[in-house]
């Protein structure tokens, strides 16, 4: 069975930092755009940030140049860096997949 799961959320004060986690398994990694997806409290889902098969990124402009997303294709895992977080970035946030998969999501809570 298909399933992606995440990992790494939490609650950090704005300023801070975490690494998200998705390990993937059940299909092949490799052929796959992977990406991330987030949905605040209220608001519809927002795609973050995505990458394709070849490694190429895109993100959207809220998060550019405090972000970054990764993949290891040898691990069948997923990573979002995610740097000089704000109360804004406050989100579920879900790894999915091209072949129209998604996980269940990890809670990212920045406040003071």
């Amino acid at each position: 069975e298909a399933q992606l799961v995440e990992s790494g959320g939490g609650w950090v004060q704005p300023g801070g930092s975490l690494r998200l986690s998705c390990a993937a398994s059940g299909f092949t990694f490799s052929n796959y755009v992977m990406s991330w997806v987030r949905q605040a409290p209220g608001k519809g889902p927002e795609r973050v940030s995505v990458i394709n098969t070849g490694g190429s990124t895109t993100y959207t402009d809220s998060v550019k140049g405090r972000f970054t997303i990764a993949r290891d294709n040898a691990k069948n895992m997923l990573y979002l860096q995610m740097n000089s977080l704000t109360p804004e970035d406050t989100a579920v946030y879900y790894c999915a997949a091209s072949l129209g998969l998604k996980g269940k999501g990890t809670q990212v809570t920045v406040s003071s």
